[in-house]
């Protein structure tokens, strides 16, 4: 169990975990992305990976330090893909790949959530 917790320690330390500032869920399940399908899903997953790569916000420390996880349900099941943002609780509609670069740059660069596209909210507590 010691070598198990050990091996996981370095990998949580080489993902920069504990360093991140918010974690960006995104869901492009089958039922959530029926309307658009499996492709239009996919490239949605892809841009969200390279804009934070690309304006260094995965993989990295700072105000802005983002970690990103694909899920397949969020229990929405429609009109995805569904994207929530941790610790905010801020929940995106149809958050296609065309959409992305505006949210990483208005939302998690700029601080100002898009309003018109968020459908609820449940922030986390803060301590």
């Amino acid at each position: 169990m010691a070598e198990t917790n050990e091996k996981m320690s370095a990998i949580a330390d080489k993902l920069l975990i504990g360093h991140f500032h918010r974690h960006v869920f995104l869901c492009v399940g089958d039922s959530c992305c029926a309307a658009i399908g499996k492709e239009s899903a996919q490239a949605a997953w892809d841009k969200l990976k390279g804009e934070l790569k690309d304006r260094e916000l995965s993989l990295a420390a700072g105000p802005t330090a983002c970690y990103r996880t694909k899920v397949g349900c969020m229990r929405i099941c429609t009109g995805g893909p569904i994207l929530v943002v941790y610790p905010e609780g801020t929940w995106y509609a149809g958050m296609t790949a065309d959409r992305i670069p505006r949210f990483v740059q208005e939302h998690l660069i700029d601080g100002k959530p898009i309003e018109e596209w968020i459908f609820a909210r449940n922030p986390l507590p803060r301590s």
